[in-house]
């Protein structure tokens, strides 16, 4: 790695590590300044290094920055008790500098306990994975920006009502007892699900920062099942869902960014070993007593996985979609169940089910009608395609369309 690009490089990779261990410290309240620090921390580096070249061991020495940088402030409000009243001094705890651990197992605890504590409820989801973005796995405001497909005011405002309503509820960076783990955990995976779907659908042209978002969920999910208390049978599916989508990102993605459809996909471009690791995953999910959706998705992802074509694939993927939408429905899990009925059962009965669904606002829909409809009723797939254009809105999607309705056109016409 060349000496540009190790202070971008150790800011993804050490950046959430150290604000984790500083946010446990100083509590949720201090959120930003735990945030400063480190910041400051970095722009140390980048003037240091510059001036008298990298350290030997750079992590190192960021972390010895780190802890003076915080040994400095502590220091700086050393009167602050004294300032407030005696009764709040005699019940806040005092900071010194053998609580400033920046050990391999304190920097995981801390991440760990920050999930719980980002996961709360209290915000809303797109604000949990904005935090989680930016406290858990290091993005710059731009990264994150670019992910949302909006613009850093939107982001900052965003991540500082997110910020406001974590001080106000005081919620606490620790683990949940043991008798609440389950029901937290919930929360905590559905923030990581929504995390990797937002790099592996997002509608965002920059395959690198798509990519980084599946990469991060995924190294989040891991420090779960590394944890004894959070190594369930749901966070192990839920991994194995990861490992089988992230097999296929490179060939499901243009170079231009463009969506590439399942049926047109480079199969030789898909992942063995990440196959392989979904497998174990899957494997590992299943010596539970309880069914996740996470099981089911991870199943339906796994049939999608087989480089080929099996005589029961499609049968075996409508029914896990039937069983997946008794137990969390949603009408794009919905929407995608006709897809498998009309490759099990034929497009006429697809359509029948398909014209049922709600979705008629969605790109999705019409453009999945006008694939069933294609030599079926031309015109309407046509009608379908011309709609989906309208109500889409990326520019990847548009020229995907655009390309159905030539086809189309050109057989009409």
């Amino acid at each position: 790695m060349q000496d540009i690009d190790l202070i971008p490089h150790l800011f993804k990779t050490e950046y959430r590590k150290i604000v984790s261990v500083l946010c446990k410290l100083f509590g949720i309240k201090n959120i930003e300044l735990a945030e400063d620090i480190t910041n400051d921390t970095f722009l140390l580096a980048s003037e240091s290094w510059g001036l008298k070249g990298i350290p030997d061991n750079p992590v190192a020495w960021l972390y010895k920055v780190a802890k003076n940088k915080t040994l400095d402030h502590l220091r700086r409000d050393k009167n602050f008790h004294q300032k407030i009243s005696p009764e709040i001094s005699r019940n806040t705890q005092i900071i010194d500098e053998s609580d400033i651990d920046l050990s391999q197992k304190n920097i995981t605890d801390s991440q760990l306990q920050m999930m719980f504590a980002i996961s709360s409820p209290s915000i809303p989801f797109e604000s949990q994975i904005g935090l989680s973005l930016r406290i858990l796995c290091g993005f710059g405001i731009e990264e994150i920006a670019d992910a949302f497909l909006t613009n850093k005011e939107t982001i900052n405002k965003r991540l500082f009502r997110a910020k406001e309503k974590l001080r106000q509820d005081n919620i606490e960076i620790s683990m949940p007892p043991d008798s609440e783990i389950e029901k937290r955990l919930e929360t905590v995976l559905t923030t990581l699900y929504l995390l990797f779907n937002e790099g592996y659908y997002s509608a965002s042209s920059n395959k690198k920062i798509r990519k980084d978002l599946c990469i991060e969920a995924m190294r989040l999910t891991f420090i779960l099942i590394e944890n004894e208390s959070t190594n369930k049978p749901a966070v192990n599916a839920l991994m194995a869902l990861m490992c089988f989508h992230s097999s296929r990102f490179d060939a499901r993605i243009s170079e231009t960014g463009e969506n590439i459809l399942y049926a047109e996909q480079n199969r030789d471009q898909w992942d063995e070993e990440l196959i392989e690791r979904g497998n174990y995953f899957l494997v590992i999910s299943a010596q539970g007593r309880s069914l996740s959706k996470y099981h089911l998705e991870a199943s339906i992802a796994y049939w999608h996985s087989l480089k080929e074509e099996m005589p029961n694939k499609w049968d075996s993927i409508l029914q896990l979609y039937n069983r997946l939408l008794q137990i969390d429905y949603s009408p794009i899990a919905a929407l995608n169940r006709t897809y498998a009925l009309a490759m099990a059962d034929g497009k006429p009965a697809a359509i029948e089910e398909a014209e049922k669904l709600p979705l008629q606002g969605s790109h999705l829909y019409h453009t999945l009608l006008g694939f069933l409809y294609t030599g079926i009723h031309d015109q309407k797939a046509l009608d379908h395609y011309l709609i989906a254009l309208k109500t889409s809105r990326t520019a990847s999607d548009k020229k995907e369309i655009e390309a159905h309705i030539k086809k189309l056109s050109d057989l009409i016409l």
